[in-house]
């Protein structure tokens, strides 16, 4: 059942009521532990700071002057109206309105170039009829909400207006419809449009309400007839919920939408390839002949690029650019192009093959644990042989006048016999003699802005001639003299030219091979031994410890109230992002703990800020108050912990999820633990019922539903079943948690080394957060109270899931430094465990990037650094510590595993 997150009557429950103004809660909800993959959403947190992530709006924020729409096109509010800032919006309502907390919404959309004279026409309307409406408030905002890798669900709105009933929104509709003929803007997919103009309707939530979803996370909320709230959906695409009639005035537009119909082309479409904020690229074929074909679309004023250009004007680029390279065996044929609607579509051969990014996926050999020295030489004459043919096909599209602009492995599709390869995707193409720059751009192959035309595809193959080696090149816009260390440990590793490294390096720097850092390139260079890249190794304990913890009270931020520390894009998601334990100050609060350093200044930011939760607030141990409280005992804080304790005691848990990250087991664990603390027998009880609730739900779950891994799946409810046996000595208990590790190994797969991993739809997952290892470290904890064979084996299989030689991130939860917490902490048995931590340890000087002269690493994605737990340098810390002081270094609830006094023979569920 789905039940309110918040009740009336308790201080986290401040809900707008029918006279507040509607505001959109930030984000799309906290990030989760999915697997590790690009994440487009990431590349909108990068503009506004050098090093960190931070909200787009701060871009606006820093502005001086220029850029705000309410400056050039939205009149100062009348006399008795209210204006509020939040997120990515501006509101403006008239005193005293009434509006309904759910209903039919009116969404109006613009392109860059009309968006002040839609903007001001609007204001002008809602203001002579005392209408509420929110707006994109900048240029830069409304660009990145509409940008290519965009959220679908909610580009192109850009300004929302909230009528009070049905009969209004049809007037208001009518009328915006009828000022607004003439102008342009992206289609809403998420909406019903009005007409072929920029008005559009979607029913939904007006007022700030959340509920847990089916993943037991909290989402924006609507009520159904019964009251109940239930999630409110907003997908790429039209719909409504069940209860819902659409009243009689939408009929015509309804019926608008349901005429469209491919069945009249051509081309039959098979199946999706990918799909972008500007449009889908199918597969398909052609009605006529039988010949497979790919389709790409483009959507009118949506996918803009860097240069504003949108897809549809970048669809006409590629083509206007594959024809000038017609003849070419390197890039694919133009077959055709058409218009359906407003939907424009350009028609290639299909090119057989895989990615040179699959490609490399397979061959690469650091996926092993120590591969042998003919698998890396055989690696080494791969990659040399593919970026031969990569920088052959790159050479003739140049020889042509044209610069491709936008080279990554995903855009090379190499021949099932690997003797050629083919570009894909030239959207980004220039003429060469016009010398542009980078308009769309991979976050591993993006150039400096100072490149320009051909420049871009040299930055490129050099980034392609590193990541073939070490796919590690998002690191460079961070620090592009990272390339050095990069090329530095490719050499140590791979029998490779070092004279092709060094001019690689030499192209991503600017800096020429043999040239002093300062000098020009025609200077002498005087030899002389390199400066060290980091200021201390990962593995160089204590100065390691000291070195990070300077690094993340450098990064520190107390004059913001959103965050303390830097950390992932989740610190935006909720309310208390910048304070949860997983993404924000109490985390890292912990991490320093467990290093013996006290940072009182941000704990007394994080009691201020956390002692009157907002609305939509999560109660979760990693995401919300749970883990506060939590945080706040240990440092000592106990009456703000009994508080916020109490706080979470008094809410609806049924509606959450039973995972350690934001259900039910965190919630329930932390508080067992804040039960003991603060000796409330009360907060047991509520940890009591947590338990019996999430046993529950895991007995009502079909088993393939569920996710894997400590955060989100089965491992975490054992965990809380573990804890609890040892309190009670309940058996039943013990017998609870087995039922669930096995729920959560039978989601695992072993691989040819013989490693168990999770498995996910396109990937296998090693790691702490998701991934084996965090089940790992419960099957553990579960050993040491019953001998169970199955659990044995899987334990040791497990570990070797941890010895690889590269991981792709550092992080805690999906990186490297979960690894290390998990292989310094393991009593499976093997050889080698020493040289295991040692080795993986040294791993993260691979990823590491100084930050003031001090030892930092990226966070999630990689483009900018993060100081939290979850993803960045607090989570490191923690991890190298649980290798030198694991009796304070370690993860909440799983201290050090205490040897056996006596174990308890198999129950009913044993082996």
């Amino acid at each position: 059942m789905v039940v309110p997150a918040v009740p009336v009557g308790t201080s986290l429950c401040r809900e707008r009521g029918a006279n507040a103004l509607p505001l959109p809660a930030i984000g799309d909800g906290p990030r989760n532990d999915a697997g590790v993959g690009m994440n487009p959403e990431y590349a909108a947190y990068c503009d506004a700071d050098r090093w960190f992530y931070d909200a787009p709006r701060r871009v606006t924020e820093k502005q001086q002057g220029g850029g705000l729409f309410e400056e050039a096109a939205c009149p100062a509010a009348p006399e008795g109206w209210e204006e509020l800032h939040s997120g990515d919006w501006t509101a403006l309502s008239p005193a005293g309105i009434r509006l309904p907390a759910q209903g039919w919404k009116i969404h109006v959309s613009a392109g860059l170039d009309n968006a002040c004279t839609v903007l001001r026409t609007v204001t002008e309307y809602c203001f002579a009829q005392r209408i509420a409406f929110k707006f994109v408030p900048s240029r830069y905002l409304l660009h990145i909400k509409n940008a290519k890798y965009a959220d679908r669900a909610s580009s192109g709105k850009f300004i929302t207006v909230y009528p009070v009933d049905d009969r209004h929104c049809e007037e208001t509709a009518r009328e915006l419809d009828r000022l607004l003929a003439g102008e342009h803007g992206p289609y809403i997919l998420s909406d019903l449009r009005w007409g072929d103009g920029p008005v559009h309707l979607r029913y939904g939530a007006f007022a700030r309400r959340y509920c847990h979803g089916d993943n037991g996370e909290l989402v924006p909320a609507v009520a159904d007839p019964a009251g109940e709230l239930v999630p409110d959906l907003r997908g790429p695409s039209f719909r409504l919920p069940e209860w819902v009639s659409p009243p009689e005035f939408l009929a015509p537009h309804l019926a608008a939408r349901s005429a469209q119909s491919l069945t009249d082309l051509p081309y039959v479409i098979e199946r999706a390839l990918h799909f972008s904020n500007g449009g889908g690229v199918y597969a398909g074929r052609d009605r006529r002949t039988g010949r497979p074909v790919v389709l790409k679309e483009g959507r009118p004023h949506a996918g803009l690029a860097a240069d504003g250009a949108d897809a549809v004007s970048r669809l006409r680029r590629e083509q206007w650019a594959l024809e000038r390279l017609a003849g070419l065996d390197c890039v694919p044929q133009v077959l055709d192009s058409f218009t359906l609607g407003e939907h424009h579509f350009l028609v290639l051969e299909y090119v057989e093959g895989t990615t040179l990014n699959t490609a490399f996926a397979r061959q690469f050999p650091l996926s092993e644990t120590d591969p042998p020295a003919d698998r890396l030489a055989a690696h080494t004459e791969w990659a040399e042989r593919m970026y031969g043919l990569v920088e052959r096909a790159v050479r003739q599209v140049n020889d042509r006048g044209l610069v491709f602009g936008d080279l990554h492995m995903s855009n090379v599709m190499v021949s099932p016999d690997e003797s050629s390869v083919t570009l894909l995707d030239f959207e980004s193409a220039s003429p060469a003699e016009e010398m542009r720059r980078q308009v769309v751009a991979n976050p591993a192959f993006v150039a400096p802005a100072d490149r320009r035309g051909t420049e871009i595809d040299r930055y490129a193959l050099a980034c392609l001639r590193l990541a073939l080696f070490a796919p590690l090149t998002t690191l460079f816009p961070l620090d592009r003299t990272k390339a050095g260390h990069l090329a530095d440990i490719i050499a140590d590793r791979y029998p490779v030219r070092r004279e092709a490294l060094d001019r690689a390096v030499g192209e991503i720097t600017g800096i020429s091979p043999g040239t002093a850092p300062g000098t020009s390139p025609s200077a002498t260079a005087v030899p002389s031994a390199p400066p060290a890249y980091l200021p201390v190794r990962p593995g160089d304990w204590p100065a390691a410890r000291d070195s990070m913890v300077r690094a993340v009270l450098a990064a520190a931020t107390p004059q913001r109230n959103d965050r303390y520390f830097p950390g992932d894009i989740a610190q935006f998601a909720t309310p208390c992002g910048g304070q949860s334990f997983g993404y924000g100050t109490a985390g890292v609060l912990y991490a320093l703990q467990s290093a013996d350093v006290r940072c009182e200044d941000a704990e007394e930011w994080l009691l201020l800020r956390s002692k009157e939760p907002e609305t939509g607030t999560p109660v979760g141990f990693y995401d919300g108050l749970s883990g506060i409280a939590w945080t706040l005992a240990g440092l000592g804080h106990r009456a703000a912990a009994a508080e916020l304790a109490h706080l979470v005691a008094r809410q609806p848990l049924d509606g959450l999820n039973t995972g350690l990250h934001s259900g039910l087991a965190g919630v329930g664990l932390a508080l067992l633990e804040l039960a003991r603390l603060l000796e409330e027998p009360t907060l047991h009880d509520t940890a009591l019922r947590c338990a019996q609730l999430t046993a529950d739900r895991l007995s009502a779950e079909p088993v393939g539903n569920a996710r894997a891994g400590l955060l989100h799946g089965a491992a975490g409810p054992a965990l809380l079943f573990l804890r609890l046996h040892e309190r009670t000595g309940d058996p039943a208990l013990l017998d609870a948690a087995a039922t669930a590790l096995r729920s959560d190994l039978t989601r695992c797969v072993r691989d040819d080394r013989g490693a168990l991993l999770v498995r996910e739809p396109r990937r296998t997952m090693p790691y702490l957060g998701g991934g084996s290892v965090g089940i790992g470290m419960v099957l553990d904890d579960y050993l040491v109270h019953r001998e169970d064979e199955e659990f044995a084996t899987a334990r040791t299989e497990i570990r070797q899931a941890a010895r690889s030689s590269f991981y792709i991130q550092p992080g805690l939860f999906r990186g490297v430094a979960g690894l290390i917490l998990h292989l310094a902490r393991t009593s499976a048995p093997g050889d080698g465990r020493h040289q295991d931590v040692a080795r993986q340890s040294e791993l993260l000087a691979w990823h590491a990037i100084p930050y003031q002269g001090q030892l930092a690493f990226p966070g999630e994605q990689l483009s900018r650094l993060s100081m939290d737990l979850s993803t960045g340098t607090a989570g490191c810390l923690l991890a190298l510590g649980s290798v030198h002081r694991p009796d304070r270094a370690h993860l909440p609830f799983l201290p050090p595993l205490r040897r056996p006094t006596g174990r308890s023979q198999p129950g009913a569920d044993g082996k």
